[in-house]
């Protein structure tokens, strides 16, 4: 470890000092003028390479960075209408100032070029045009085929690996992190620019002082005041299929608004859109994607590891709104709205073979061959309010959110197995699972500036109530997992749970500013009030009875956590810096009212984060992360008596050998580096990462079963250490020539685990590498190609009886259309998933056909799709267990072959 830390510091030094030079100076015209806008390149002698790159500022100043081993550089100028300047100087420290003689060029012809990527400080804009075909539509087609930018499944955007803090649109936070409306429906063609706002302070006040270590992207319409949105209306078969996306939207200088309806059966889970997918900084108080707990779930068929839209069974509606508004004449006030309301039925289907070695970890199990068959309706009624009032201005800030959270879903789930066991052929279960839920939650920040000084106080309030009612018919299904011994003396199980939480939290800093350091002490409270009761019960002829034995709970867990802190901020043009040093008093309290077990812990410990960022060269940023935090366990963990968590799963969160139950304490340690190189002079963009972490806990998950797919779920006492390193390099470059974009990214990642199965003890080692690329094409205009592939192998070892396990997949997805004219559209599309272990090896082809014709001058599309032209109904896929010691093969049932006539259209 120390030699890993000494490894990193020593190449951040060698980075930040060695062979850097710095060269400066003002750039004049011939009378002497300061030439703004000027550009100013340093290469090597007789290379072509562009090794550093700058903009005079309006006073014709310059600054570049340089590293290079050569003793003499070459320095070009270049201005409209004045003489290029190429001067051979020095490699070291110096300042060159420059006059540059007019130069008249007579124009026979004006073309007006955009440059495709652009950089001014710490800003990246990208042209958006530059990266379209003629088949994108909206701002989230074009942005992932952009360098630098990925979108993962759910729809956040990250820049250089990383997730941006804040989507604004010409300069406005209408969505407040949930951006995927807006990325998804904000027609392509209007947009001008996608900027990317590096080291982003989304707090105004602060952005001098605090540094950010991510990013944020802002779209730039082409138009002040812009009415737009999109809209689209399908229908199809088979069976009968329906979609409808109506998303009007307006961007104005006071005011913004997005309206947004959309409901379709034909598997894309709009609702998603209604997610976080951006939080801000810890400075705009606290936010959080609220959901239900679940405490129980009934056993529900697995997903795979496709586009939704191959399984994806569904009927659902999505309605939002969100509002925009200055209420003030002061622009510096703003006020935000946003509600939605999701109705979704998801039907789920698969089945299970699991294959168990001849000599596993339990003898019972040894070579035998269990089949299981599960499926689902999943009913969601989900609705959110939230009201936003904010001031973000350099004299002060000022932000309150509030927050309102509804659910009322049911679950409905059947499972039937072959357990190949001579006394118990098959054996199936009917469950069901009301679950209604709430929450409400308010968060208020506020910056007042005093003198040379900056105070800032915060408050948080959060109150969650859930309760959940899990119906088991026959209960003789439980009791073959569980053995709960009581067969024959129930016919169906109830098991009942209702939670209570309270969280408040409040703090205030003052902050002190010296040059170009920013410290920040600050005192706080965290407080966080829990409640559990549950109620295992069987009936017989419709009477409900209490389960003898520990099968209800009534366990209240309440944490008081005062606190204090002090950080240090410095940000200068080139290195950024974060040292936060927190002491926390924890005083965690948790008590069983039942079975009069309890347990305290009382800890003072030292919680420090690190991160510092520094760019060289023009176009190097290398970054240095460390942290180091407790885990004391959350409401939860434990509690004395059983639950049963689902059909076949009896959950006891109690250390069985101890009069009192133990408290977890886990100890994380984390560090990583990262070098970022990103050069809109050539449009390459790439960044190489490397991360280690330990966890050393005193608590280990237990699993036992006889019945091999179910059992019982538990804690045992037990030291233990584990680890962690990632190692991953991605790569992306654009093309302009060939107006071709290529990106690629590896990762190789090892960890290691414990756990008991069946009261084996088992350490298991993990080694896992992924190797992804994608390319987009569009030299020829009757011609687009999108394709992407990823792969994956896994080496999965026991170490305790020295045994392992390799798999491996690997997925693809070609996307080609051809433009035989502006009207039509051709579109072939071809996905392939293919998972192997032991010999195994599954292969899952989709193929799909599309045809649109554009009504050009009304912007209106009409597509015809044939997807899943082969009509393949089932999704096979193999992996090992190596801790339990068998194969899983998974099958699923997937979406039929299906026909969609779709119209689609732009508002404006």
């Amino acid at each position: 470890m120390k030699k890993v830390l000494s490894i990193f510091f020593m190449l951040a030094f060698t980075l930040m000092v060695f062979a850097q030079k710095t060269i400066s100076g003002v750039i004049t015209d011939g009378d002497g003028k300061a030439l703004a806008s000027a550009s100013v390149t340093v290469e090597e002698p007789g290379k072509n390479a562009i090794l550093a790159y700058g903009i005079s500022n309006a006073k014709g100043e310059y600054k570049v960075t340089v590293t290079s081993s050569e003793s003499n550089l070459d320095l070009k100028i270049k201005a409209f209408n004045q003489k290029p300047i190429t001067r051979s100087i020095k490699n070291e420290d110096q300042k060159l100032n420059f006059s540059m003689d007019s130069q008249a060029t007579e124009i026979q012809e004006v073309r007006l070029k955009t440059k495709l990527i652009t950089k001014k400080g710490d800003t990246i804009s990208y042209d958006l045009k530059s990266f379209e075909n003629k088949n994108d539509r909206t701002l989230a087609d074009v942005l992932k085929k952009i360098p630098g930018i990925e979108v993962n499944k759910d729809g956040t955007v990250l820049y250089q690996g990383e997730a941006i803090n804040k989507f604004y649109v010409n300069g406005k936070d209408l969505m407040e992190g949930g951006y995927g409306t807006v990325n998804n429906s904000l027609p392509k063609d209007a947009v001008s620019k996608v900027e990317v706002l590096e080291n982003h302070q989304p707090v105004s006040i602060l952005r001098d002082k605090v540094p950010s270590e991510q990013a944020a992207l802002n779209i730039k319409l082409k138009k002040s005041v812009t009415m737009t949105g999109r809209g689209e209306i399908g229908a199809g078969f088979s069976p009968l299929l329906w979609n409808v996306k109506l998303t009007p939207m307006f961007f104005g200088q006071k005011n913004q608004w997005v309206v947004n309806y959309k409901a379709n059966n034909n598997g894309e889970s709009v609702e998603n859109e209604g997610n976080l997918l951006a939080f801000g900084n810890r400075w705009e108080g606290k936010r959080s994607q609220v959901s239900a707990n679940r405490w129980l779930n009934v056993e529900q068929a697995q997903t795979p590891d496709l586009p939704e839209k191959r399984y994806l069974l569904n009927n659902v509606h999505f309605f939002s709104a969100n509002l925009l508004t200055s209420p003030f004449k002061n622009k510096e006030w703003e006020l935000k709205a946003n509600v939605n309301y999701t109705y979704n039925d998801v039907e789920r289907d698969s089945h299970t073979k699991t294959a168990y070695d001849d000599i596993p970890a339990n003898n019972d199990l040894a070579g035998r061959t269990l089949e299981q068959s599960r499926r689902n309706d999943f009913y969601t009624n989900s609705a959110k309010a939230e009201l936003i009032f904010t001031k973000n201005a350099k004299k002060g800030f000022f932000k309150n959110t509030t927050t309102w959270n509804g659910f009322w879903n049911t679950n409905n789930g059947f499972s039937g197995l072959d357990t190949t066991d001579e006394n118990v052929p098959y054996i199936s279960g009917n469950q069901s699972l009301q679950s209604p839920s709430g929450s409400f939650q308010n968060s208020l920040s506020t910056i007042i500036p005093w003198k040379d000084k900056l105070i800032n106080v915060m408050s948080y309030f959060k109150y969650q109530k859930d309760k959940q009612t899990m119906k088991v018919n026959p209960a003789s299904y439980t009791d073959y997992f569980t053995g709960l011994s009581t067969i024959g003396l129930y016919d169906t199980y109830r098991q009942y749970a209702l939670s209570e939480t309270l969280e408040v939290n409040h703090s205030a800093s003052v902050g002190f500013t010296f040059k170009k350091l920013t410290i920040i002490p600050e005192i706080g409270l965290n407080m966080n009030f829990n409640n559990l009761k549950s109620l295992l019960s069987g009936s017989k002829d419709n009477i409900y009875m209490s389960l003898a034995g520990r099968n209800q709970n009534d366990v209240d867990w309440n944490e008081l956590t005062p606190y204090t802190q002090v950080s240090f901020n410095y940000k200068s043009d080139r290195l950024n810096m974060n040292l936060t040093l927190p002491v926390n008093f924890y005083s965690i309290k948790y008590q069983d009212n039942l079975y009069n077990q309890l347990a305290d812990k009382t800890k003072t410990a030292l919680e420090p984060t690190f991160f510092a960022s520094y760019d060289f060269a023009s176009f190097f940023k290398y970054w240095v992360f460390a942290s180091q935090s407790y885990d004391f366990g959350n409401f939860g963990f434990l509690y004395g008596g059983n639950v049963l968590t689902s059909a076949g799963n009896l959950s006891q969160r109690y250390v069985s050998d101890l009069s009192n139950s133990k408290m977890p304490e886990y100890l994380n340690r984390n560090v990583g580096t990262r070098l970022e190189y990103r050069n809109p002079l050539n449009n390459l963009f790439f960044n190489v990462r490397y991360n280690y972490g330990t966890m050393k806990r005193n608590i280990v998950e237990t699993f036992a079963t006889t019945g091999g797919i179910g059992g019982s779920i538990g804690i045992e006492a037990r030291e233990n250490s584990t680890k962690s390193q990632s190692e991953s390099a991605e790569i992306g470059k654009y093309f302009p020539k060939f107006k071709s974009n290529i990106s690629t990214s590896f990762t190789n990642s090892d960890s290691n685990s414990f756990s008991f199965f069946n009261e084996n003890f088992i350490e298991s080692k993990n080694n896992v590498q992924s190797w992804s690329a994608k390319f987009n094409n569009t030299y020829f205009s009757w011609l687009s190609i999108d394709y992407n592939i990823s792969m994956n192998w896994r080496t999965n070892k026991n170490a305790t009886k020295s045994t392992s396990q390799k798999s491996s997949g690997w997925s693809h997805n070609l996307a080609a259309y051809i433009y035989p004219s502006d009207n039509h559209t051709f579109g072939f599309n071809w996905d392939n998933s293919v998972t192997s272990t032991q010999g195994n090896t599954y292969k899952n082809p989709f193929y799909d056909l599309s045809y649109q014709y554009t009504w050009v001058k009304k912007k209106i599309d009409f597509e015809l799709k044939w997807l899943n032209i082969t009509n393949q109904k089932i999704y096979e896929t193999v992996a090992v267990n190596i801790e339990q010691g068998n194969t899983v093969t998974q099958s699923y049932k997937i979406r039929p072959s299906q026909f969609m006539f779709t119209v689609k259209f732009n508002f404006k």
